[in-house]
């Protein structure tokens, strides 16, 4: 499609017919966003949108731009059957003005004149002639795509670029890595560039994904003499690790304990005697029906099983449905159950992508869902880090670098690194031991008292509610804001809105400079109203280092601007309000 053939993102929306959904800001910010970059660049771009953000709406809305204001036809690309079929189905329910033809094999379907066909690639690598010409083609998924399945998608590009020299091709995944924490995005593969992203955090403060909580398992496996093939565990080691009796009893004693008042509990498992095994001692110790699928389950009754688990079973012979539900290797992409709020890592990997992609099963929102509890007895929160910090590099080191997060020792949560008290319980970690020497020089001050001032990027903001260490009850809290500055570099600020005289004039300047809201009474208040966005975003600050006290504190700020009045004080006279 030449640039100059693509619209304006102003002209498509004059001109464009409604659309049979609303798109959330972030979602039509991917849509300009993308527009945006065929016009202004001639490679190939990717959107980055979390597991249960909605790609789907941001496809749909493509397409039918692309139809019905271009007068183009675009494909949409998979190499799983499952992604297929959930791409038709929910392009008929966003989209269902649009005709949609399928071309695969595993579905049975070889339509060609459709203006938005999906197909499999491992059916059309070879047939581009077949499906005549695209304008658009839209790869699903595309953190899927093997390293020796990239010759298939480049020989059918090859083959589409022949039929029309113009044709863009756009990326969507969750994860923009392989597997292996490869990325996908470079100068020679047939993708090249992220043209939007938006966060796991971004989406849970706004409300569009579940919260996660986290906890380290009792029972955990020695990983340490696993060996590594091709960037991950060696599978049969990593089952034979996983499937010691002692360990399985112990795990599912635990699982069965913490998920009481949990609804749906999905549980990846390291390999298919792992899993049935699990099954076998939910069922025989605890009484516990588990459902289990895994490649080999016949299709039939994966499907009545997956319905079960969503509590959608159907027919004559209707089942109960399922609270537990094991799977080894088929739930991690393009598997859609909302109502999941704990998910139970029973598998180690050294793949940050497959730690997200099980993760993940857990983000979507669902009626009641207050969070969703992840159980990881792999070590891999502790080996990745956050799924919404992940760091993707191209070369594992040695292992002697920071680790991503650490386990509280009293209630087993899995926190921040540079937190020394658990925020869920109260523990206090003993201080780092100092190492014998940097790696780099310091710019600390040599002599007390000296000054030093540092810039840096804020990369992550938390708010909490802070209480002074054996303070009584009814003394004043603080607002502890920690921003993350580096991989594990963390700098807190301490805001008095509770305190009297210049504490608390400390704390309405700090409020007004961030909020065009009125200074909330207390620090609870405040955190509530930090983590709904009422606050600007702090693009950077100045930390001041002085020579001889023990932190470092925060000097000054540089804030973005400030959001809208929250709905609550739009129509309040602030001239009434009391504080």
């Amino acid at each position: 499609m030449p640039r100059e053939a693509i619209p304006s993102a102003s002209t498509l929306h004059g001109d464009k017919p409604p659309a049979a959904v609303t798109l959330r800001p972030y979602q039509q910010q991917a849509v300009d966003a993308v527009y945006q970059h065929l016009r202004d660049h001639d490679d190939n771009p990717v959107v980055v949108i979390p597991t249960g953000g909605g790609k789907t709406p941001v496809m749909a809305t493509i397409c039918r731009d692309a139809v019905q204001t271009w007068n183009g036809r675009v494909l949409i690309l998979a190499h799983v059957k499952e992604l297929l079929q959930q791409s038709v189905d929910k392009l008929k329910l966003v989209c269902p003005e649009l005709k949609v033809g399928v071309y695969s094999a595993g579905l049975k379907r070889r339509d060609t004149q459709h203006a938005v066909i999906v197909a499999g690639i491992q059916t059309v690598y070879k047939r581009a002639c077949d499906l005549d010409a695209f304008d658009l083609i839209l790869v699903d998924e595309c953190h899927l795509i093997p390293a020796d399945g990239e010759g298939m998608y480049r020989q059918f590009l090859a083959d589409a670029k022949v039929l029309n020299p113009h044709v863009r091709v756009v990326g969507f995944t969750a994860t923009p890595f392989r597997l292996d924490a490869g990325p996908i995005c470079r100068d020679d593969h047939f993708l090249n560039a992220v043209c939007f992203e938006v966060g796991v955090r971004q989406l849970i403060a706004d409300g569009f994904l579940s919260p996660l909580i986290s906890k380290a398992g009792i029972a955990k496996a020695d990983t340490s003499q696993l060996h590594v093939r091709a960037g991950e565990f060696v599978a049969s080691e990593v089952e034979a690790a996983m499937d010691d009796a002692a360990l399985v009893e112990a795990a599912c004693a635990e699982i069965v304990e913490v998920t009481k008042d949990r609804k749906s509990v999905l549980i990846f498992a390291s390999g298919v005697q792992h899993g049935r095994h699990v099954c076998q001692v939910l069922h025989e110790r605890h009484g516990i029906e588990c459902g289990f699928v895994c490649g080999e389950t016949p299709d039939g009754e994966r499907d009545e099983t997956l319905r079960r688990f969503r509590g959608e079973s159907k027919g004559l012979f209707q089942q109960p449905p399922l609270k537990f539900l094991c799977n080894v290797n088929v739930l991690t992409t393009g598997f859609d159950a909302p109502n999941v709020d704990c998910v139970v890592l029973l598998r180690p990997t050294l793949s940050p992508g497959l730690y997200y992609q099980m993760v993940g099963r857990g983000f979507r929102l669902h009626f009641g869902k207050a969070n969703c509890l992840v159980l990881d007895y792999g070590g891999n929160v502790l080996r990745h880090g956050p799924v919404d910090q992940l760091q993707v590099v191209e070369k594992r080191g040695d292992g002697d670098g920071p680790a991503p997060a650490k386990e509280c020792p009293n209630c087993r949560a899995l926190i921040a690194p540079a937190y020394s008290i658990c925020p869920q319980c109260g523990h206090e970690f003993p201080p780092p031991e100092r190492k014998k020497h940097e790696s780099q020089a310091t710019n600390a001050g040599v002599l007390s008292g000296q000054v030093s001032d540092a810039e840096f990027e804020v990369r992550d903001i938390t708010f909490s509610v802070h209480t002074k260490k054996d303070a009584d009850d009814d003394a004043p809290k603080t607002l502890r804001v920690d921003y993350r500055l580096g991989l594990d570099y963390w700098v807190s600020e301490w805001i008095c809105f509770e305190h009297t005289g210049w504490a608390r004039r400390k704390a309405e300047q700090w409020w007004k400079a961030r909020s065009p809201d009125p200074c909330p009474d207390t620090a609870q208040q405040a955190c509530d109203l930090a983590n709904n966005g009422a606050l600007a975003h702090t693009e950077s600050v100045t930390v001041r280092s002085v020579a001889g006290e023990k932190f470092d504190r925060i000097h000054s700020c540089k804030l973005g601007p400030k959001p809208e009045p929250s709905p609550i004080w739009a129509e309040v006279d602030l001239d009434d309000v009391p504080f």
